[in-house]
C-alpha cells in the first residue's frame, strides 16, 4: 500500500489499511502473479541482464522458500507453480512519503526525495538538494498470497558488498528500494531502472541492487543479490546486471 496510507491508518488505528499500492507496478500486464493464488497483488522482478518485459526468465526468489530473517534473495527461473517467486508491494510512493513516516534519513531523501515544503526551495534547487522526488518501494515476500512480513533488503547500512535477504518490513530505509536514473516506475515493458537501497550514504556513486557480474542463476552454490555502487558506461547507461524490471501476471 502506499506509504501515506500507511502513516494516516497508524495514526488513526494503529492498523495498515488500504491497498493501492500495487497500482503503480501493475500498469500493464494481467493483473496477477507468479503462482495463481497469490493473486493481483503479486508482482514477479527480473533483471534485464537475463530477460525482459515479455520474457523475464529468471525473477527474484527466496532461496529454497526461505521465510526467515537473513534468507538470501537470489533470481531462479520463472514458474506459475513456484511460492518462492510470489512477492508483494508492501509499501508504495514517493520518497519524501518515506520521509514523512520516518523511514529514510533526511539526507537521502534530499537527493531522492527532495520537496520544498521539507527543504525550502533553495535546499531543493541548490548546491545539495536534486529538486526530484523519486518513486520508491518494499518488496514482501509473500509465498502462495501469504504475506511474512520480510522484505527484500539489507541486514546493514548497504555498502558495496552487502548481501541482500530477508529482512523484517517498515522498520528503516534498509528494506526500501528507490527507482532511479531511468524512469520512475518499476513496470517498463522497454527499458529496466537501478534500484537505490534506502539506507544508501553514498550519494555521488549510490549503492543498488546488482546482480553478481559472470554470474548466471543456475550456478551453484546459487548465486546471491547484493549491492554495490551502481556502474555506468561512458554514455551514462546502467550495466544490465544493475537494471531491474517487474511484470504482474501469472508466469508462463
Amino acid at each position: 500500500m502506499s506509504v501515506k496510507n500507511k502513516v494516516l491508518a497508524a495514526a488513526a488505528s494503529l492498523t495498515l489499511v488500504g491497498g493501492a499500492g500495487v497500482a503503480a507496478l501493475a500498469t500493464a500486464g494481467t493483473a496477477n502473479a507468479a503462482t495463481p493464488s497469490c493473486g493481483p497483488t503479486c508482482i514477479d522482478i527480473y533483471s534485464n541482464q537475463f530477460g525482459n518485459y515479455a520474457s523475464p526468465n529468471f525473477v527474484m526468489d527466496s532461496f529454497k522458500q526461505g521465510d526467515v530473517a537473513g534468507t538470501p534473495i537470489i533470481l531462479f527461473r520463472q514458474s506459475n507453480a513456484d511460492p518462492a517467486e510470489d512477492f508483494t508491494i508492501d509499501q508504495e510512493g514517493a520518497v519524501s512519503e518515506f520521509l514523512a513516516a520516518g523511514l529514510v534519513s533526511s539526507a537521502l531523501a534530499l537527493h531522492y526525495g527532495c520537496t520544498t515544503g521539507v527543504f525550502g526551495p533553495d535546499g531543493c534547487n541548490g548546491a545539495n538538494g536534486t529538486g526530484v522526488d523519486d518513486y520508491a518501494y518494499e518488496f514482501m515476500y509473500s509465498p502462495f498470497g501469504v504475506q511474512t512480513g520480510l522484505c527484500v533488503g539489507v541486514g546493514a547500512t548497504a555498502v558495496a558488498g552487502t548481501k541482500v535477504t530477508l529482512q523484517p518490513c517498515g522498520l528503516s530505509g534498509k528494506t526500501i528500494w528507490i527507482a532511479n536514473y531511468t524512469g520512475n516506475r518499476l513496470v517498463n515493458p522497454q527499458d529496466g531502472i537501478g534500484l537505490v537501497n534506502g539506507s544508501d550514504t553514498n550519494f555521488s556513486q549510490p549503492y543498488g541492487l546488482t546482480y553478481p557480474n559472470s554470474s548466471y542463476p543456475t550456478d551453484t552454490p546459487r548465486p546471491e543479490l547484493y549491492t554495490t555502487n551502481i556502474d555506468s558506461f561512458s554514455t551514462g547507461a546502467i550495466n544490465t546486471n544493475q537494471l531491474w524490471g517487474a511484470r504482474a501476471g501469472i508466469l508462463p
